[in-house]
């Protein structure tokens, strides 16, 4: 490999501007080499926007005054027309399309776009879990609930095209809760839908690519100063390659406190931690200092 001495005045000038402006992102910018050496490459992706008000604001602030460059858009939920309004403001967000078939939360309901009924319960919302859990009553198991695979395939498309319909900067598929592919049946559709559509097919396309998971980093339970202090500790031992760290930005508002399902009530207080430390300062001085690149599926699409 050819190794370069020094970089231009000019570019080390302009990287100094743009370092955390989302502008600054391109599919080039990412796969560049840093003085003959790989760089440190990052996905900041935010899952759930249009679930509701809250997540929706939260994903925003992330973007434009944090570091997440990605987000995932629920395409039935209540908020999605919001969401849609939102995302075409912010057209350097990159866009994902969070393929949903499960309705997780206790008080907060949503159903499907299309008519069917092997992927929904008696009272007609998605089941609230990917698989059935000891914990849980009987008949909440998506998987469980032997879904129609020309069912899962009218309502994935349903989703897909309201999605690129109304946002302008769709470039990817993802799966809620990983319901959308847990049979090999419905994991080989999605990757299907992702070719026919032109959009990159999630986290199988990661894995293909190499890209690894940060996993966690700190409690989710614990306080946004440890959070912050866990996810600076986690970005200093980040080696050159490409990463990907996934969260769900939220406020802690009396609209997402009547959020929460058992076995996950603190929502509202969990979510609104990972929005604090997505745009904490510090974490985004740790990521100049350290010269991460932040990236998104679209750069990788590309």
């Amino acid at each position: 490999m050819k190794r370069f001495k020094f970089l231009p005045v000019t570019f080390l000038l302009l990287s100094a501007i743009i370092a955390f402006s989302p502008a600054s992102i391109s599919g080039k910018a990412a796969i560049e080499k840093k003085s003959g050496k790989e760089e440190i490459r990052l996905i900041i992706r935010g899952d759930d926007i249009g679930s509701c008000h809250a997540a929706n604001v939260a994903c925003i602030q992330s973007y434009r005054r944090g570091i997440m460059r990605t987000v995932e858009v629920m395409v039935p939920c209540p908020w999605f027309e919001e969401a849609v309004k939102m995302l075409n403001e912010n057209p350097g967000l990159d866009v994902g399309i969070h393929l949903t078939l499960t309705s997780e939360w206790d008080n907060f309901k949503w159903r499907p776009l299309t008519y069917a009924p092997s992927l929904v319960n008696k009272d007609g919302y998605f089941y609230p879990q990917t698989r059935q859990w000891n914990r849980w009553p009987a008949g909440t198991g998506f998987y469980d609930a032997n879904p129609k695979l020309e069912e899962v395939e009218k309502e994935l498309r349903a989703q897909i095209e309201l999605a690129i319909k109304k946002i302008k900067n769709v470039t990817h598929l993802s799966a809620h809760m990983g319901t959308a592919t847990c049979r090999p049946d419905l994991k080989k559709l999605v990757k299907q839908l992702a070719k026919e559509y032109g959009l990159y097919s999630g986290w199988t396309e990661l894995t293909e690519q190499g890209v690894k998971s940060v996993g966690n980093w700190g409690s989710s339970d614990d306080t946004p100063n440890k959070r912050e202090a866990a996810l600076i500790k986690t970005l200093e031992k980040l080696t050159p390659g490409t990463w990907i760290l996934v969260e769900h930005p939220g406020l802690d508002t009396p609209e997402m406190r009547a959020i929460g399902h058992r076995g996950y009530e603190n929502v509202a207080y969990n979510r609104d931690t990972v929005t604090r430390v997505f745009t904490s300062s510090k974490v985004k001085e740790v990521i100049k200092k350290k010269g991460i690149k932040l990236i998104s599926y679209a750069d990788l699409k590309e």
